[in-house]
């Protein structure tokens, strides 16, 4: 049983804070089949082509029988958990200051015997079920949780440090008047979000439903455009250093190609939100966020970018705006690369299409703005690196994966 967690206190201002830490980041190419996997909330290890053996630790050839074709496939994450140990003393500076933590020899069903880390709900010779999560350093690790989870189990400080759940979390929504960005302010007002910071870009435009969500005593909101410095600039002044999570909602679409009416203005515009946009909240909020990585509780926890899933894939009759979502994704991997070394997730969430205004023409399916909100907040409780929401998204990755010159032709034909 997991005692749930409790608000933490305000944090004291004169109390010195302390470095940022990592656990050892050092892992082979190999390795990394696991973290792409960890990543997208998936449990895979290699299986041999030859003779079906599932191996682990990842490895070039087979352990049993050499071959080195061995492919990266779900497997069965039921295991018994064989025997533990508490950590009370650490060489490595990232546990020393997490100290007590709990690890344990696992017997897998499917074969391997792992060392993982150990949920406190699990006792030895109980069956559990093993979790992929990324840690600190952005690496996959093992993580056993109980078989039936218990109320409350995200809260343990072990699995808090591998997740990004925003319960007692401050969290800023960057464009807070779309229709995505109110989505997403009801669905954390609905968990234990400690306050919701809003990004008002349209201070004269009313909107009554936006005004609803500003009775609640968590909701602050801020005079803020993604594509104005000096707006950016000044809300960062003030609660720079108190969020938490940040949350980029804000997009432009319109339609267009490189040789139809599209506009170089109506494209400058396109990229100033994604790319531009991007670049500016990440020097104005990037910083305090770094810096604030290893408060505790009170701790700085993840950056989530939304992109629509044309940012892997070209749309032509969006081409323009595929460009700028493409533009805005480089820069977000730049972001985590930069982030990584503070132990921030940035998230990436690829969507396909919205059902809003802008996509009242575009044949169904379409993506609940609801829908994107809730994943989005599980995809941070569960610690996740790259999250795709709804069928068009999950078809095109999947299409990208089998032939990705197959998808381009059929994009081009409207398919």
């Amino acid at each position: 049983m997991t005692d749930p967690l409790r608000k933490p206190s305000r944090k004291n201002p004169v109390e010195r804070t302390r470095k940022p830490t990592l656990p050892a980041a050092t892992r082979s190419r190999t390795f990394h089949g696991m973290t792409r996997a960890a990543a997208e909330g998936r449990f895979e290890l290699q299986v041999c082509h030859e003779c079906r053996q599932v191996q682990y630790p990842p490895r070039d050839v087979c352990g049993y029988c050499l071959s080195h074709r061995l492919q990266w496939s779900e497997v069965d994450r039921s295991a018994r958990l064989v025997a533990t140990t508490v950590l009370h003393h650490s060489n490595d500076v990232y546990f020393r200051e997490r100290l007590p933590w709990r690890i344990g020899t696992v017997q897998m069903t499917v074969g391997p015997v792992v060392i993982a880390h150990v949920h406190p709900a699990c006792q030895e010779g109980m069956p559990v079920q093993l979790e992929m999560k990324l840690d600190r350093s952005g690496n996959a690790a093992l993580f056993a949780v109980p078989q039936e989870l218990p109320p409350h189990y995200q809260d343990d400080p072990m699995m808090r440090e591998m997740t990004n759940n925003v319960k007692f979390r401050r969290v800023l929504v960057t464009d807070g008047k779309s229709g995505l960005g109110m989505a997403m302010i009801r669905t954390l007002l609905q968990t234990d979000a400690s306050i919701v910071f809003l990004g008002d870009p349209q201070p004269w435009r009313p909107s009554p439903a936006f005004n609803t969500l500003l009775t609640d005593s968590r909701v602050q909101v801020h005079s803020m455009d993604v594509t104005d410095s000096d707006s950016l600039e000044r809300v960062a002044a003030e609660i720079g250093g108190k969020v938490d999570v940040l949350i980029n909602t804000a997009d432009l679409l319109r339609d267009g190609g490189m040789l139809g009416t599209n506009t170089i203005s109506t494209a400058s515009d396109m990229f100033d939100v994604s790319c531009l946009g991007l670049l500016r909240l990440a020097q104005t909020f990037g910083g305090a966020m770094a810096g604030r990585a290893a408060d505790g509780v009170n701790s700085a926890s993840a950056w989530v970018n939304i992109f629509s899933v044309h940012a892997m894939a070209s749309l032509p009759s969006r081409g323009v705006w595929s460009a700028a979502q493409a533009g805005g994704l480089s820069l977000s991997h730049c972001l985590r690369a930069e982030m990584q070394m503070a132990g921030i997730r940035v998230m990436n969430v690829f969507t396909g299409p919205v059902d809003y205004e802008w996509e009242q023409t575009t044949p169904p399916p379409r993506v609940a703005p609801s829908q994107i909100a809730r994943q989005i907040v599980q995809a941070l409780a569960n610690g996740l690196e790259d999250v795709y929401v709804g069928d068009v998204a999950n078809d095109i990755r999947e299409r990208l994966r089998s032939n990705a010159k197959a998808l381009e032709r059929e994009l081009a034909g409207g398919n």
